[in-house]
């Protein structure tokens, strides 16, 4: 095979396997300071602020990424008093349902391993529209693990419950 044949081929075969890398690469992530591991599908950005959360205002972490036209997200905030849990858990929901335009939402009870029994734990599922006009289906999960709250959030323009599945599921509490 002549030299230029062999760079061809040799371009295809890399075109090929770059077109084979997954569009989602999924990692085990840890957020500091939460008793949390899950898997999110790209390397989250960690950010940080104060919000008003149950009559309280608490430091809320955030780690977000993109991956596959969709916005994966965990959000956690420790309220230190398990009093607050539940209804902070509910203005969560409430946030997110407002924050795209949803009408509000029970959802399903589900159970992470390993989080605290709460009547409000559960999976959500949310049609609105983003600020620019544009469509949103957010995939929602919130739960608890002692006093601290969690939000683990998949949002994207279509819905695609295969990712948020993934997603909810590396969830383990306590770990």
């Amino acid at each position: 095979m002549s030299f230029p044949a062999r760079c061809a081929t040799l371009m295809s075969l890399c075109v090929t396997l770059a077109g084979c890398a997954p569009a989602l690469d999924w990692r085990d992530v840890r957020p500091a300071g939460a008793a949390l591991q899950l898997q999110f599908p790209c390397k989250p950005a960690s950010q940080q602020r104060a919000v008003p959360l149950a009559g309280a205002v608490v430091p809320l972490t955030l780690l977000a990424c993109d991956a596959d036209g969709q916005t994966f997200a965990l959000a956690v905030a420790d309220l230190g008093d398990p009093a607050r849990v539940e209804p902070a858990l509910g203005e969560l929901v409430a946030g997110a349902a407002r924050n795209i335009g949803a009408p509000p939402a029970s959802g399903r009870p589900q159970q992470p391993p390993g989080a605290t029994p709460n009547a409000g734990n559960r999976r959500l599922s949310l049609q609105g529209r983003r600020p620019d006009g544009r469509p949103a289906h957010m995939a929602l999960l919130v739960f608890t693990h002692g006093t601290a709250i969690f939000q683990a959030t998949v949002l994207a323009e279509t819905p695609g419950e295969g990712a948020a599945d993934t997603f909810f599921a590396s969830v383990r509490a306590g770990s």
